[in-house]
């Protein structure tokens, strides 16, 4: 949720973490700061945006220095409760993402010890137990205390008079990047692509000790080599290139994140796991969890293998039989819910796959084999070329177990993604962007995608939306549609277009304006619903793929038409790493 970066090395520190936690806004924030070592420790912090506050920084000095962008978990959003957090001294500062479990326990017992806490935050107390080892020796006095902490934990701490960062990670993300005379820490890879291509993923249990000319990484006491990775993102990739918003630049590329996914194919020993399953758990949260039901509908239809989807935050505490192969669906890679589902497949002998954009991440230690996406970096937080890409992976193992019967289909699919990107939707956007509450329906495949549309529409235009199995509305939601509650229906060619058609029909009886997203040529459809969005009428693959990228485009100008921050919607984070 939140996002850390660290600097140790030649350059002015400050200008590389407040550039380094602008490339981590993605993740979603309320608040930011940075700590530097300079003749002693200076900290700046600030509630709101970096773009607004980060003038306030520039009287921090020295080349060590750590950065925070706060996603509040204890203690409401402020000045005070912003990272970073210091001692009672003021010589040691921290930054932390995850959650300290027994913080309070911790806070009570230091308080009865004389210390003098300033915020509410479960962050504050790492600073204060190390203020109560430290001797000068900063690596040794966090390894004494990282057996107080229940949790989850990346820690980056420094302190006065040195030139030194110690990190360490349990259950929440931490990179490593490697320069020359110079070494960062941050959440992810996105801050370290204008300074290197090297980088190392800790473990789980890591402390690393990072200095300008070197970093030692330490596992149970004893030093460990971890690999150096290469990284095949750019900066460039992180940009905007032209678009007035990251979404739309994502769901432009959506063509070729799609292509290129398919292009990589899945290896032989995938390959033989996907083959030799006799059923499928998938395990996923959010939009991951949309595209494993759509899996779940084609999987089940075109290669008739039983599939149970199962979100990643109930699976922990509602965990069901596990047979067969399990599959963890994230983008990140580093979704708490979703990697704890996956360490208890494992505990249970299933074996495990991981879907995922980010190598090096946790879902890909984790899983027994790895399932790349290849949608490169995705910097607004409405999940829009992850969702098709790994729609892409996941359409390919369907393939695989239908011995290639859609290489074809699959080849071509980016071909019609490309057709839909420009379509004109002015009239849609003007009726959703009025309405209070739309919903979205759809049958079969695409009822998760109705699902997804509905997502959409409610992150980043925060208009009120509900996806509905198109059947089940006059179940009870028919009491909310009226001549102001726009229907969103998609309705293609197949066994339920009929009964599709007549639901559509029920719905304009009872007054609710209807846009309809059909294949090209569909009359008929076009003729009962107000509003027809055309499709190229292809395979349902390829007709899963263009309909959601309607509706990812439909939600996209209705937010801009009601002046939303589109690429940072309000409360939401890009990777949600605590539970």
């Amino acid at each position: 949720m939140c996002g850390i970066v660290g600097y140790i090395g030649r350059r002015d520190a400050t200008p590389v973490l407040i550039q380094g936690l602008k490339r981590l806004e993605y993740r979603g924030y309320d608040s930011f700061g940075i700590a530097t070592v300079g003749s002693a420790i200076e900290v700046y912090k600030k509630m709101g945006r970096i773009s607004d506050g980060e003038a306030g920084a520039a009287h921090l000095h020295g080349c060590t220095g750590i950065g925070h962008t706060r996603w509040a978990t204890h203690g409401e959003p402020n000045d005070v409760n912003a990272h970073p957090h210091t001692d009672c001294t003021g010589k040691i500062a921290v930054v932390h993402n995850g959650v300290i479990e027994n913080y309070s326990e911790l806070k009570r017992q230091l308080l009865a010890r004389g210390h003098i806490f300033r915020s509410e935050t479960d962050t504050e107390v790492i600073a204060h137990l190390i203020e109560e080892h430290y001797d000068g020796d900063l690596l040794a006095a966090v390894n004494a205390i990282l057996p107080e902490l229940h949790g989850s934990y990346a820690v980056l701490a420094i302190a006065e008079d040195t030139e030194q960062i110690v990190a360490a990670r349990n259950a929440s993300p931490l990179v490593l990047g490697v320069g020359d005379a110079e070494v960062f820490a941050a959440s992810d890879m996105t801050p370290l692509l204008e300074y290197t291509e090297r980088v190392i993923y800790l473990e789980d249990g890591d402390v690393a000790d990072l200095t300008p000319d070197r970093y030692t990484v330490y596992h149970d006491g004893r030093t460990v080599d971890r690999p150096v990775e290469l990284i095949s993102w750019c900066v460039e990739d992180t940009r905007k290139g032209g678009f007035d918003h990251y979404m739309l630049k994502e769901i432009f590329e959506q063509p070729q994140s799609f292509y290129e996914t398919i292009r990589a194919g899945i290896d032989d020993r995938i390959r033989q796991m996907v083959l030799e399953a006799e059923e499928i758990t998938l395990v996923a949260c959010g939009t991951s969890y949309h595209t494993a039901l759509i899996f779940k509908y084609l999987a089940e239809a075109l290669c008739n293998i039983p599939v149970r989807v199962e979100l990643g935050s109930e699976f922990k505490y509602f965990t069901p039989p596990l047979h067969g192969l399990v599959i963890a669906v994230s983008q990140s890679g580093e979704t708490a819910d979703t990697i704890a589902a996956l360490k208890m497949a494992k505990a249970r002998n299933c074996p495990t796959l991981a879907i995922t954009n980010m190598q090096g991440s946790t879902v890909t230690r984790v899983a027994d084999q790895t399932l790349l996406m290849r949608a490169g970096p995705e910097i607004g937080v409405a999940a829009t070329k992850s969702y098709t890409a790994q729609l892409a992976a996941l359409m390919e193992i369907v393939n695989v177990r239908c011995d290639g019967a859609f290489d074809d289909v699959l080849s071509h699919a980016h071909l019609a993604i490309g057709d839909v990107l420009l379509h004109e939707i002015k009239e849609a956007v003007a009726l959703c962007a009025g309405a209070e509450h739309v919903f979205f329906v759809g049958r079969g495949a695409f009822y998760p995608v109705s699902l997804e549309g509905a997502l959409k529409m409610k992150e980043i235009s925060y208009v009120h939306a509900e996806g509905y199995a198109a059947g089940e509305l006059k179940h009870g939601p028919f009491a909310l549609l009226t001549a102001e509650t726009p229907v969103v229906a998609v309705c293609t060619p197949g066994p339920t277009y009929g009964v599709m058609a007549s639901n559509i029909k029920e719905m304009k009886a009872r007054k609710a304006p209807v846009i309809a997203l059909g294949v090209v040529g569909d009359t008929e459809l076009a003729e009962i619903t107000d509003i027809f969005i055309p499709i190229p009428n292809t395979h349902l693959l390829v007709q899963v793929l263009t309909a959601s990228v309607v509706l990812q485009l439909l939600a996209y100008h209705t937010a801009c038409a009601l002046q939303c921050d589109v690429d940072k919607p309000r409360n939401l984070a890009k990777s949600v790493t605590v539970e």
